[in-house]
C-alpha cells in the first residue's frame, strides 16, 4: 500500500501559506488607504506629511515582494513533496 502521508502533509501546508498572504495583502491594501487619507489632512511641507509619504513608500515596497514570497513558499512545497516521494520511494 502506498503511503501518501508526504503528499497530504505538503498540500496541507500550501493552504495557510496563502491565507496568510492573502490577509496580509488586504491589511496592507487598507493600511495604505489609511495612511493616504491621513496625509491629504497634512500640510505639504510639514513633518507629519513626510513621515506618512515614506510610510506609504514603505508598505508598496513590501507588498511588491509577495509575488516572490508566494513563489518561494510554492518552490519550497514542491521540493519538499519531491524530497518526501525520493525518500519515502527509496525506504521500502
Amino acid at each position: 500500500m502506498k503511503d501518501k502521508t508526504a503528499e497530504v502533509a505538503g498540500l496541507q501546508i500550501l493552504l495557510p501559506a496563502v491565507m496568510i498572504l492573502v490577509v496580509t495583502a488586504i491589511g496592507a491594501g487598507f493600511g495604505v488607504q489609511v495612511l493616504g487619507d491621513v496625509r491629504d489632512d497634512m500640510t505639504t511641507d510639514s513633518a507629519e506629511y513626510n513621515a506618512t509619504v515614506a510610510g506609504i513608500d514603505g508598505v508598496g515596497n513590501v507588498t511588491s515582494k509577495f509575488g516572490i514570497i508566494g513563489t518561494m513558499i510554492a518552490a519550497m512545497v514542491i521540493l519538499g513533496m519531491l524530497a518526501a516521494f525520493l525518500v519515502f520511494r527509496f525506504r521500502s
